[in-house]
């Protein structure tokens, strides 16, 4: 389910990072708080919220979405919606509170993953924790945090002498990773459709059909959240809490898609996954959930081919600069 209710975004759990700032913006917005006109840019709205870049990416595109604001090519984005009535429900004011008070890791944590996963396309990196945190500015234990999280969510693993590594997204490595994938999710699906409304399963259908029919505008923001919707969302319903965790392991491959989606937007006209996650989601809506999972499955075997494709691409064309933290893996 996009993000399109702003008193409300949540789907049975706590609002992600973006979400939180989507839900303020568009308050601000719409109450008329925030002019009609005004310039925002990511840089002063990362430290206006004190997180990272990346969520304020991905709230800013969901504002876009909704009209809400206009892109300026290179230069952030403006105000585009007159105001409206105030909006009863204070979430947005309960949120900037939230947001001021969540945990220090969280504050890099999406920026340092933007920052590692496109260079796995092109090797494998040692990550220095301290080197980490001298270049976020941040304590040596906030560094080892987010690595903590990174670990637990297969982007980085912990090899001898206690020294962090960021496995190349090599063929072989990718196949492991969907291989697992399609053991472990239509197995998931399979489980939580007994706990899923109708409605979800509505929303998800309803959602793919829409993008479907603006397929050639779509952008990363709303790719990754038509992803999420699938195969986090929806699965999360598993009463398997054990297949749950594995699960999430082998979904780093859903982080790397993010920047994937930036970086090769001309391999495909439009986004193959866009029909295949339609099928899965048209047999739920009839009630057929073995053939539901069946589709899952070979949408994951058509996905693996389309992501290796993706990341030697990549590898062909973008060079990132470098970070002091990341040390090449060939490297001395």
């Amino acid at each position: 389910m996009t993000v399109t209710d702003t008193n409300s975004p949540h789907r049975g759990t706590a609002p992600r990072l973006y979400e939180r700032v989507f839900a303020i913006l568009a308050r601000e917005i719409r109450s008329g708080q925030l002019d009609d006109r005004v310039r925002l840019t990511e840089t002063a709205l990362a430290t206006r919220f004190g997180i990272s870049r990346a969520p304020v990416r991905q709230a800013l595109a969901a504002l876009a979405k909704e009209g809400l604001v206009e892109r300026l090519e290179g230069r952030g984005y403006l105000v585009s919606s007159p105001p409206s009535c105030a909006i009863a429900n204070p979430a947005g004011s309960e949120w900037t509170e939230a947001l001021a008070t969540r945990p220090s890791w969280e504050k890099i944590y999406e920026e340092v993953v933007d920052e590692i996963i496109p260079r796995t396309a092109f090797s494998g990196w040692r990550v220095n924790e301290s080197e980490l945190a001298r270049f976020h500015g941040v304590s040596r234990t906030v560094a080892r945090e987010v690595m903590a999280r990174l670990q637990q969510r297969g982007i980085v693993r912990k090899e001898g002498h206690s020294r962090w590594y960021a496995p190349a997204l090599t063929p072989d490595h990718i196949n492991d990773f969907y291989e697992m994938r399609e053991v472990l999710e239509p197995a998931a699906l399979t489980k939580a459709m007994p706990h899923v409304k109708r409605e979800q399963i509505a929303s998800l259908a309803d959602n793919l059909r829409s993008a479907i029919a603006r397929a050639t505008v779509l952008e990363g923001a709303e790719l990754d959240q038509l992803e999420a919707d699938l195969h986090v969302d929806l699965l999360d319903a598993c009463p398997n809490k054990e297949m749950l965790q594995a699960i999430r392991f082998y979904h780093s491959l859903l982080v790397a898609h993010s920047f994937l989606y930036r970086w090769t937007p001309a391999l495909y006209e439009t986004e193959p996954f866009l029909p295949e996650h339609l099928a899965i989601a048209e047999q739920l809506e009839a009630g057929n959930t073995k053939r539901a999972a069946s589709a899952l499955k070979h949408h994951l075997r058509a996905s693996r081919k389309r992501a290796i494709a993706r990341i030697d691409a990549v590898a062909c064309t973008a060079h990132p600069d470098p970070l002091p933290y990341l040390i090449r893996d060939s490297d001395p």
